[in-house]
């Protein structure tokens, strides 16, 4: 009986636990996604950390310099880009609130029904969808660079999780093994190592491929002439880090807004051909070279987990849905292995 009772004990204790940690987790979600956010940057940036500690500097120093070069990299992005793009996003806005394109839209609209006599009786409304998708798009832009107190809070606590991460990121890893119990120690080793070989060059080469991404998503659209070609193109890369969505996602943006501009067919036909070309180019080349670590999951598993992940937590739980699906996957394979190994050595 006693056994029972602590046993039931044990298990309505955990249950609490996790429910606490999951309390704690919605109310802190702010919070947490400024330090997740933080932890990516210092987890992308620390093998040139460790590089330049391993050509001579201390930990300090090196910490220091790629700081240093982080902020820098940022503030010639503030200075130079954000302007920019929020020009253009007034520009879209003030080209649809003046009635410009509504035309294109509701010919778009005719277009479907033809085609499609399922939609011949539906009322699609597009026009007024895209105006609130666009003005919700807006006014969070907006609405964020006025909120002084939650954006400078946001620009000072995450260089400070960044710095500390790569500074002490090593000595937190080694205090939190070092609480680990001797019989579990080994296998805590493996699974930090495993989920580093899985994850590691994954997050990284995912961070530099977007960089490449936007960036010749930039030229592309530029030389095509498409209208707000810098807004498209930032967008085009960064939704290229989410699997499956996110390259389609940029293409199928950079199209419609060519055919709400009242841009030619043949405008649109070689937008579609750039993106084409641009993700054979990232399929073929890009990815190879610099996404270093494959997370090795069936493609299937890799959609779910982006789905599952975007509903949970929006387009920072679609990026990290790969990432942590590749972590409980190690997690279980390990698990498994270590239950067969238990059972082996009773037999």
């Amino acid at each position: 009986m006693d056994v029972t009772v602590n046993r039931f004990l044990k298990i309505l204790l955990a249950l609490l636990f996790f429910a606490a940690l999951i309390w704690i987790t919605v109310k802190l979600s702010n919070i947490i996604t400024i330090f997740i956010i933080g932890a990516l940057l210092a987890y992308i940036l620390d093998p040139i950390t460790s590089f330049l500690e391993y050509k001579g500097m201390t930990r300090m120093q090196a910490t220091s310099v790629v700081f240093l070069l982080l902020a820098l990299v940022l503030f010639l992005f503030i200075y130079f880009v954000v302007p920019l793009i929020v020009d253009q996003v007034k520009v879209i806005q003030h080209t649809f609130s003046s009635g410009q394109g509504t035309e294109a839209i509701q010919r778009m609209e005719q277009s479907l029904k033809e085609s499609i006599p399922m939609l011949k009786n539906v009322d699609l409304d597009i026009t007024t969808k895209l105006h609130e998708a666009i003005n919700h798009f807006s006014n969070s832009i907006f609405s964020l660079v006025g909120s002084l107190i939650s954006l400078i809070t946001t620009l000072v606590v995450i260089p400070f999780v960044v710095f500390f991460l790569l500074k002490d990121g090593r000595n937190i890893k080694k205090g939190m093994v070092s609480i680990i119990p001797n019989r579990y120690f080994e296998m805590t080793l493996n699974l930090l190592y495993k989920t580093d070989q899985q994850i590691g060059g994954y997050l990284r080469g995912q961070f530099f491929d977007a960089a490449i991404i936007g960036f010749l998503s930039v030229i592309a659209l530029w030389i095509l002439h498409v209208p707000y070609f810098l807004l498209i193109g930032v967008f085009a890369g960064l939704a290229n880090m989410v699997p499956f969505v996110g390259p389609l996602t940029g293409a199928i943006v950079a199209i419609l807004v060519v055919f709400v501009t009242n841009g030619t067919v043949n405008q649109m036909i070689m937008v579609a051909a750039a993106f084409a070309i641009i993700q054979l180019l990232d399929n073929v080349v890009v990815q190879p070279l610099v996404v270093a670590g494959s997370v090795q999951m069936h493609p299937l598993i890799v959609l779910f987990a982006v789905i599952i992940g975007g509903q949970f937590w929006g387009v920072l739980g679609m990026f990290l849905a790969v990432p942590a699906a590749a972590v409980l996957k190690v997690l279980l394979v390990e698990l498994y292995n270590l239950y067969r190994t238990i059972n082996l050595s009773q037999q």
